[in-house]
């Protein structure tokens, strides 16, 4: 289930993300089939010009930068922007007005189900 607290740590991790110049194009809640929980989605330019292990190293040393414990760190994925899942998001939702705060659940996007998500931005 997914939590008040939940959403906010998401949100103070795209407002960290933003400060530290990372500028992320899709950032959701997302419970997806293939898992069990909840995962915090990602998928910025930046982290694609990395290695997926130096896009992980980014994301967690600008986390801790800012004092976000890893007790606090959200299970986040990193999806490359041209990733199926997240084409298919910037197809359907990119130049919709605002997303924020807004719930997908139940369909097929790209190559993934997803059974809930909460939508922070998708640009």
């Amino acid at each position: 289930m997914l939590l008040n607290i939940d959403i906010g740590r998401g949100a103070e991790v795209i407002d960290i993300l933003d400060r530290a110049k990372v500028k992320v194009s899709v950032a959701l809640w997302a419970h997806l089939s293939e898992y069990e929980d909840w995962r915090l989605v990602i998928a910025a330019r930046g982290f694609d010009a990395l290695e997926l292990r130096a896009a992980y190293r980014l994301l967690h040393d600008s986390l801790r930068a800012e004092g976000m414990t890893s007790e606090k760190t959200p299970v986040a994925m990193i999806f490359a922007m041209t990733d199926p899942f997240i084409k298919g998001l910037r197809k359907i939702f990119g130049k919709t007005k605002s997303v924020e705060g807004m719930r997908l659940g139940g369909q097929m996007i790209g190559d993934r189900f997803i059974e809930d998500a909460f939508v922070y931005r998708i640009s």
